[in-house]
């Protein structure tokens, strides 16, 4: 393989040493890495949605089968799950969004070095074999915060292929493009990524990498689209005639949910926080892991399983179906899921999770308002925008990711101030967001161990 590479490198110096404009050449220099790089993701996030899905439709056919077993395969996932990233990458564990902002800020002469522990190819193949081992056990996670860092991983490792000769590229663009195609690629949402990229990572005007950040979107999500098909994530819910009565409601439903979101990101940042201070051995780590996955499989065996996995499944009944009830409990059960599979230290992202929360709390609302199909559903998409506003505190990715995901342009405004109340009200909670506090925590451990 290195001397594929050293091979490689030879022929492309030879070859662009031939282009007389020197200006041409150092662009389109400049330019492959990204192309490279975007490429790769691209392939990478099929590949993993694909077992992502595998695992998780494994685990309702296990359940199918023989309900009981969950009591067995919660508590093994949770452990399994943790000792992988505990033992061969710790920086692996949770959604991987805030060891790429803590990437990000790290990208500076004196702490170069540190980055590795936080974007390798180590962290890649970890950060699948967690995931998945998660959500086979009902763990509620999600593959695109792990699809992020392991699109940063990508980028980062192809700048540092680079041979002395190469025009100079700065690594921080690298990383924040990357993130950026890992996003569009994992939900198929090239102007999330962009505005993600922008929003939730960016501390530099985006002049400076604008170019190679539209097309590292856009290669990374035609090979998406390439391997797996022009998708949307969900699809095409009924909205049409629905009136500007609905305001109403989404801006309540808005209300609840960034209160709730911001609630369950506090809540988590204590669980860490309570791990932190009162488990100091393997064996008292253990078995908290083994009371949380208890605790999720007996809620999914004797209540309802709907608290199990990324929430796809209610996500998709709810949108597409006539069955839009939803029981009181399920907003609480799918905010306990996330609490509890992200906190446990394996890998898993809370994009997908906090989805199907808002989704839940915004049907509930719906059903009590006695709103017709298409009113729900677009009650339905408010709370989905709005609770993961209040997880990342990012209005616009939120707003854009969910109209990019179900092609409901006519709905931009309606998405847009539901977005802006949950930003709002959240602020009373917490002002700093949960990525924002993780990435503290994570740029204090490593600068702390130098």
């Amino acid at each position: 393989m290195l001397r594929l590479w050293s091979f490689l490198r030879h022929f492309l110096k030879r070859y662009f040493d031939n282009i007389p404009n020197d200006k041409l050449k150092k662009n389109i220099l400049q330019a492959v890495p990204f192309w490279i790089g975007s490429i790769i993701t691209g392939i990478f996030a099929v590949f993993y949605a694909k077992l992502f899905t595998w695992a998780e439709e494994l685990l309702f056919f296990i359940l199918d089968w023989k309900a009981w077993l969950v009591f067995l395969l919660t508590p093994t996932a949770f452990l399994l799950s943790w000792w992988i990233v505990k033992r061969f990458a710790p920086y692996a564990k949770g959604s991987g969004i805030p060891q790429v902002m803590a990437s990000v800020e790290l990208a500076n002469p004196k702490e170069n070095s540190k980055i590795k522990k936080l974007l390798s190819w180590r962290i890649m193949i970890v950060k699948v074999l967690s995931s998945m081992v998660m959500v086979m056990g009902g763990g509620a996670v999600g593959r695109e915060g792990p699809t992020i860092q392991i699109a940063g991983s990508v980028f980062r490792k192809v700048y540092e292929y680079l041979p002395a000769w190469w025009p100079k590229i700065s690594k921080k663009n690298m990383i924040l493009t990357g993130a950026a195609a890992g996003l569009s690629a994992a939900f198929n949402t090239p102007l999330g990524g962009i505005v993600f990229a922008v929003e939730e990572l960016a501390k530099i005007h985006i002049n400076y990498f604008k170019t190679a950040l539209f097309t590292a979107i856009i290669i990374a999500g035609l090979t998406a689209q390439t391997l797996a098909g022009s998708y949307l994530y969900l699809g095409y819910p009924k909205t049409h005639g629905v009136g500007l009565s609905v305001m109403i409601s989404i801006i309540f439903v808005s209300g609840i949910s960034g209160i709730l979101a911001s609630k369950l990101s506090v809540f988590m940042l204590q669980i860490n926080e309570f791990k932190k201070r009162k488990l100091k051995t393997d064996n008292q780590r253990v078995l908290f892991l083994i009371v949380s996955g208890l605790i999720i499989a007996s809620l999914a065996f004797f209540v309802h399983r709907e608290i199990l996995g990324s929430g796809k499944e209610l996500l998709e009944r709810l949108l597409f179906s006539e069955d839009k009830h939803q029981a009181w409990y399920i907003p609480i059960f799918r905010m306990i899921g996330p609490a509890l599979a992200f906190t446990s230290g394996g890998a898993g992202g809370v994009f997908a999770p906090a989805l199907s929360a808002g989704a839940s709390i915004g049907a509930l609302i719906a059903e009590w308002g006695n709103l017709s199909q298409n009113a729900t559903n677009v009650v339905i998409l408010a709370g989905m925008v709005a609770f993961l506003t209040g997880i990342t505190r990012a209005p616009f990715t939120s707003a854009i990711l969910v109209l990019e995901m179900t092609d409901r342009h006519s709905l931009i405004f309606h998405l847009m101030l539901a977005a802006m109340v949950s930003s709002l009200v959240s602020m009373f909670i917490s002002k700093h967001s949960l990525y924002d506090m993780l990435k503290q925590q994570d740029l204090s451990e490593i600068r702390r161990r130098r």
